[in-house]
């Protein structure tokens, strides 16, 4: 690449009043004038925050990024943006996710960058900064910061968040003591680095290597790995070479890309928040992506990884056993992916995972002997999502994957936490658990409380598993027949708020059904009477959000944000 094509010249090339500006309050910090003739300006997009335990190990990886920058004759400046951490954030992480996307392009875009390093872990993390680098589409690399180590308890390996929904479902049943619980706590997150179980971020990491935006090897390898920091440091060097060689975000972010994710998802039994997620960053880079791709790329596709929370292992076997590229290469024999999409090491996806070698197949089973069968995410439809629904097949349990049953209606999370413990309530294991107002702008902001808990009359009696339907979304550690993303949404006006306790509702997984069986004359009269929960708050970026918030099946994005406007140079009327 000419160096007069190169972005950052806008501010550093100038002999004038700005260039001197720009050029001198670098050299604070001791950049001689060289760094700013012709070398590639790399920002480095650092989302560590010690609120985000998930990426307390980030200035480390951030170092070895800007010495690949280096290596390669590049001129590396790291930025913050807003962390998002589903552990500490209240309500939810995923309110902020449409803000972080909108820190993370208007930083990229504002400034001298010609090429981004994204540096990535908790799970919401991963889509907000994609999202963001897409609208602006430069030269991007994804750095994922890598699972924890394994938990273990009393020599059992435990995993983050299923086995924390377990245990606390054994803590409401009696069956451990609180010493038991907090004894737990301590024995599961023992290393710097994301969850450790499939969940979204792992699955996440997941969605980055096989859109090809990652770096071969980095779903998988352990945040505290020595070898997390050499991928780190290889991205460094690659992105230079990018921006030389003009590979922009939209020449990777294809279709085909995306097609490649959704079957990856499947095959590694990855959770349901991958849907909002790629659909928002696929309509950000300008694919119309929808639930109906979800649907017909997945259908009859197996899992072929035995990882919690569908399996019994957690990412460090997962890593072990060969990684993402071995599923990867299974999927590319059964001509399961497009070969020749793009990646960001200059090679095919093809190219570098056709020799992927799998050293634990009980861990990642091979396509001819799945681990489980028919995994990809089902999409449902039926008066009570008509814009649709999602399940997790694998997560479920096969003899409620076709149900009917009596609604047991919760109004709110308030509701649901007043009286699920209430051994008063009317409820069996037939009935079908809804949860309302849950979704993006009911919430706000579309928590992971789809997986409702079971009463504790029921746990006591061995029940682990009921049907359960809301608009929420629910973590991709969780397990269990849970419906989840129902659009419309309640607080929306979708028939979801129309559902009264002892109403009838269908499940039927394999014919793709969710019904309230009610006639449409009783909805027509519920509906007249139906009025809008009262706003969360009448100023402030809340207010933002629910005024302008997409529903679920258009990736919870913002409507002013859908599509991408490029890495326009910012007007300058010094």
């Amino acid at each position: 690449m000419s160096k007069k094509t190169l972005r950052s010249e806008a501010w550093f090339a100038r002999q004038d009043k700005m260039g001197f500006y720009y050029r001198s309050w670098l050299k604070n910090r001791g950049f001689p004038q060289d760094q700013f003739e012709g070398r590639p300006v790399i920002g480095i997009c650092n989302t560590w925050s010690e609120l985000t335990p998930c990426n307390s190990h980030f200035r480390t990886i951030a170092e070895h990024v800007r010495w690949g920058v280096l290596d390669a004759g590049g001129f590396p400046l790291e930025f913050p943006v807003l962390s998002l951490g589903e552990t500490m954030m209240r309500p939810t992480a995923m309110l902020f996710r449409n803000l972080a996307s909108m820190d993370v392009e208007e930083a990229i875009r504002a400034n001298p960058l010609d090429g981004v390093v994204l540096l990535m872990g908790c799970d919401k993390t991963t889509p907000s900064l994609l999202m963001g680098a897409s609208s602006v589409d430069l030269p991007t690399i994804g750095v994922s910061g890598g699972p924890m180590l394994r938990g273990i308890h009393c020599g059992t390996p435990i995993g983050s968040g299923t086995n924390t929904i377990s245990m606390s479902e054994q803590l409401r049943a009696g069956a451990i003591t609180l010493a038991e619980f907090h004894e737990a706590e301590a024995d599961m997150h023992r290393s710097h680095g994301h969850c450790m179980t499939m969940g979204t971020a792992s699955t996440m990491a997941c969605m980055v290597e096989a859109l090809g935006v990652g770096m071969p090897g980095n779903a998988a390898i352990p945040a505290v790995d020595a070898r997390r920091n050499l991928l780190a440091r290889e991205a460094g060097r690659r992105i230079v070479q990018m921006v030389r060689e003009d590979v922009v975000l939209s020449r990777v972010l294809t279709r085909e890309a995306f097609e490649n994710a959704i079957r990856t998802n499947a095959a590694i039994g990855g959770s349901t928040n991958a849907v909002v997620h790629l659909i928002a960053i696929a309509r950000r880079i300008g694919v119309d992506l929808s639930l109906d791709d979800w649907d017909r790329l997945g259908e009859g596709l197996a899992c072929l990884v035995n990882l919690m929370p569908s399996g019994k292992y957690l990412m460090e076997d997962f890593f072990e056993a060969g990684g993402l590229p071995v599923v990867l290469r299974e999927l590319g024999e059964q001509g399961l992916l497009h070969r020749d999409a793009l990646t960001v090491n200059g090679r095919t996806l093809w190219q570098n995972n056709a020799d992927a070698k799998c050293w634990k197949r009980d861990v990642i089973h091979p396509w001819s002997a799945p681990f489980k069968g028919d995994a990809g995410i089902a999409v449902l439809r039926g008066n009570l999502a008509p814009d649709g629904a999602v399940i997790k097949p694998s997560a479920a349990s096969p003899h409620l994957l076709r149900h009917s049953g009596p609604a047991v209606v919760f109004e709110s999370i308030e509701d649901l936490h007043a009286r699920i413990d209430d051994d008063a309530l009317d409820i069996d294991e037939h009935s079908v658990m809804v949860l309302k107002n849950c979704g993006p702008k009911g919430y706000p902001g579309m928590a992971e409380v789809g997986n409702m808990p079971l009463p504790p009359k029921l746990l006591k009696r061995g029940i682990n598993d009921m049907v359960r339907i809301s608009d929420a979304r629910m973590s991709g550690t969780a397990y269990g027949t849970v419906v989840l993303h129902a659009a419309p949404e309640a607080a929306a006006g979708g028939t979801l708020a129309l559902v009264e306790n002892g109403d009838t509702i269908t499940l039927d997984v394999p014919g793709r059904r969710l019904q309230l069986e009610v006639d449409e004359a009783t909805l027509a009269r519920r509906r007249a009477a139906w009025r809008p929960p009262t706003p969360h708050t009448d100023r402030g970026y809340v207010k933002l959000y629910v005024d302008h918030v997409l529903q679920a099946d258009q990736g919870v994005d913002f409507d002013f944000l859908v599509g991408r406007s490029g890495a326009r140079v910012p007007r300058d009327n010094h």
